[in-house]
């Protein structure tokens, strides 16, 4: 069977009827890992560019002439923030600085937001630093080596004997990617507990010297910012992680990602990447809820990384949803901008202090990344 087919043995009664079950179980009757979201949390650092102050300054910064600036600014105005946050001043951002200096910068902030967000992720929890059996870090806006999980555990007094798994180059998904990789943590050893922390600085990858489209883009689309997420075997009251399951879309290296040069990370961006996730998402989110007996109506809770506003415009439409189901993903856009990895951590953090599920609501996790990849989870509320 191919990734995306649907399993052609269970009729609709039957996924009904799996529905119903009260154990947790797989198509091959086995029990679901008990990985409890405990704890999540969500740090932002203190200056703030908004969509007036890029508009203002975006045609003179990249020195466009008068068509290009109106269609920059008309970008600006449809793209749905209204506000993103920055680790430094707007006016510092757009200043030209060696690579070398750019990245000292991205491992002092990383650590700064990384610690606001791992202590209150935890203190959400209930839990201390040495009740953390597994470290995941995720990031792809600068290099760290020790990595930023060392630098947390320093800081923070984790066990010496702590697990370390520090995810790079995964950009937007490796927020979903991380959460993935504590479930199947806790699959293995039941009794731990994870914490996943994912730090993104994009505004030090700003690109002064850059007039490509992607370049542009980019200095409109992303903003700075950390989250945290604590997931325990333990037991906890939150939602259940239930399953999880990745996408490589074929032929598609060159759609996202950086290109690493003299002056820094240069953003790479197809313009085909919504149409490109618009031709697959329904049958990705359908099989995959297939596979686990449940169909899209089965689904409460979308949890939707907003890469942008015609993405998640498209997924709306593709997934049949409509704007009460996709709201938060659209909040989180427009306070915060793209987040990269974090984005969608910052999404689950909302919806589990906004929305009261019903008990057994499911809820599906989705993003994607370079690669092209995507990234899908199934969640259960108690």
């Amino acid at each position: 069977m191919s990734p995306i087919e649907t399993p052609k043995s269970l009729e609709p009664e039957q996924l009904r009827a799996k529905q119903r079950e009260p154990e947790f179980e797989t198509k091959a009757n086995r029990p679901f890992a008990v990985a409890t979201i405990a704890g999540t949390a969500t740090a932002v650092p203190p200056y703030i560019m908004t969509r007036e102050v890029v508009k203002e300054h975006i045609g003179e910064v990249f020195s466009l002439d008068d068509q290009r600036r109106t269609a920059i600014r008309e970008v600006i105005d449809h793209s749905a923030i209204d506000q993103r946050y920055c680790v430094f001043p707007p006016e510092y951002v757009i200043e030209p600085r060696p690579l070398a200096q750019i990245n000292a910068e991205y491992q002092e902030k990383a650590v700064e937001l990384g610690l606001q967000a791992a202590s209150r992720a935890l203190g959400q929890a209930g839990m201390s630093p040495t009740d953390v059996d597994l470290l995941v870090t995720v990031s792809c806006t600068g290099v760290m080596i020790p990595s930023l999980d060392a630098h947390l555990a320093a800081h923070m007094g984790f066990r010496p004997n702590v697990r370390r798994l520090p995810i790079t180059e995964l950009g937007c998904a490796a927020g979903a990617a991380g959460l993935a990789h504590t479930w199947e943590y806790l699959s293995a050893f039941p009794d731990r507990t994870a914490l996943l922390i994912a730090v993104e600085i994009p505004t030090l990858t700003f690109q002064r010297g850059d007039f490509s489209q992607a370049n542009l883009i980019s200095a409109v689309l992303f903003g700075d910012g950390a989250a945290g997420v604590v997931v325990t075997g333990r037991g906890a009251s939150g939602p259940r992680i239930l399953a999880s399951e990745c996408f490589l879309f074929p032929d598609s290296l060159g759609a996202m990602g950086f290109d690493l040069r003299d002056s820094g990370f240069h953003i790479v961006l197809s313009k085909d990447v919504p149409d490109l996730i618009r031709e697959r998402v329904k049958g990705l989110a359908e099989n995959f809820l297939a596979r686990q007996g449940l169909r899209r109506e089965d689904i409460s809770a979308f949890l939707l990384h907003p890469g942008g506003q015609k993405l998640l415009s498209y997924m709306e439409e593709e997934l049949g949803l409509d704007r009460s189901d996709t709201e938060i993903s659209w909040d989180i856009l427009r306070r915060f901008g793209n987040l990269s990895s974090a984005s969608v951590l910052f999404i689950l953090n909302e919806w589990l202090i906004q929305r009261q599920m019903p008990p057994g609501s499911y809820g599906l996790l989705m993003a994607f990344g370079p690669g092209f990849t995507a990234e899908m989870l199934l969640l259960q509320w108690p």
